[in-house]
């Protein structure tokens, strides 16, 4: 990787994906001015970061020597304004996901959250339709709406049920998409299964299409509710194109005692994994406590929905500085 400053003081975007950059965030947030959802601005520097043991947050330290971290997500401060009466809620934020580097990868990235109040898992999937549809342009008319259940987008691209498999025929699978038999044994279900979908289900979904993937495992459900007619899965949803994620969404759970239940579940698988521990954030469930309106939040990746735009094959193409030129 070149590093001589004398050439790597360019920019990696062209100026024409520069103004198209800024094209699609002035449509962005007439999307959300048309449909009177507040936009909002929180803290990038957080006192408490996410529990999840597939994110890795970046650690800064503050001058007065205080350890904080850069937010992965918007979503715990905006669900505290959503606590304190905000209404219907967008922001337009950069992010930083520590261990994130790749075609579809940058550490720093921006990211588009929204909050609809009173609306269900399957309104939220339509609202994500249209505005994606929107940044995309003209062309997205051609573009066909589908949805499946996880399970059915198991079934369409493997030859398993992945709620009826066994965990021989998971590790079977795994080691097929190139997973190491060591680390493989050494995986639990929802790991094996995860790689399963980055290597087989995700990169065949969305090919001509906005293919919309719902109802993912409980063990999955991160900050979302259980569906109560089959608790077995979560109200859960991530959108994508061209074989790309471009969106996670959820049914909220506005449940205080059941989020720290999830929370402590997280730090102890953690500290098995011999993860950094981080602290739960105290103050997201007092906001809940106080209640959450029932409501659906998603996260859009902005830069990946620009590359479809844009026609273009690597993140680096729709970001001016990437991280070794930042």
């Amino acid at each position: 990787m070149a590093t001589d400053p004398k050439t790597t003081w360019r920019p990696t975007i062209s100026l024409d994906r520069l103004r198209l950059r800024a094209e699609l965030l002035e449509r962005a947030r007439r999307f959300f001015a048309s449909r009177r959802v507040l936009e909002v601005d929180t803290p990038m520097v957080v006192n408490a970061p996410v529990t999840d043991v597939h994110l890795a947050t970046a650690t800064v330290k503050l001058a007065s020597g205080k350890r904080a971290w850069l937010h992965t997500s918007p979503e715990y401060a905006m669900k505290r304004l959503l606590a304190a009466g905000s209404g219907d809620i967008f922001q337009v934020c950069r992010v930083v996901r520590g261990d994130e580097r790749g075609r579809l990868h940058n550490p720093e990235f921006t990211m588009i959250e929204w909050y609809r109040v009173g609306f269900t898992m399957d309104a939220l999937m339509s609202d994500v339709d249209a505005l994606v549809r929107k940044l995309l342009g003209p062309e997205a008319v051609h573009l066909r709406a589908e949805r499946l259940t996880w399970r059915e987008a198991f079934a369409r691209h493997t030859r398993f049920d992945p709620v009826d498999a066994t965990r021989k025929e998971l590790e079977r699978v795994a080691l097929e998409c190139g997973l190491a038999p060591d680390d493989a044994k050494a995986s639990d279900r929802d790991t094996l299964l995860d790689l399963i979908v980055s290597a087989r289900v995700g990169p065949r979904l969305g090919r001509g299409s906005l293919t919309f993937v719902h109802h993912y495992p409980a063990s999955q459900a991160a900050l979302a509710r259980l569906d109560p007619d089959d608790p077995r899965f979560a109200l859960r949803f991530e959108l994508y194109s061209e074989g790309i994620e471009l969106a996670n969404g959820f049914a909220e759970l506005g449940a205080s005692g059941e989020q720290r239940e999830r929370f402590e579940r997280d730090c102890k698988e953690r500290a098995r994994r011999k993860l950094p521990r981080t602290p739960i954030d105290e103050r997201l469930l007092a906001a809940l406590d106080s209640g959450l309106p029932e409501c659906a939040g998603v996260a859009l990746g902005f830069d990946r929905v620009l590359m479809l735009a844009a026609g273009a094959t690597h993140i680096d193409e729709v970001l001016p500085f990437p991280i070794e030129r930042a």
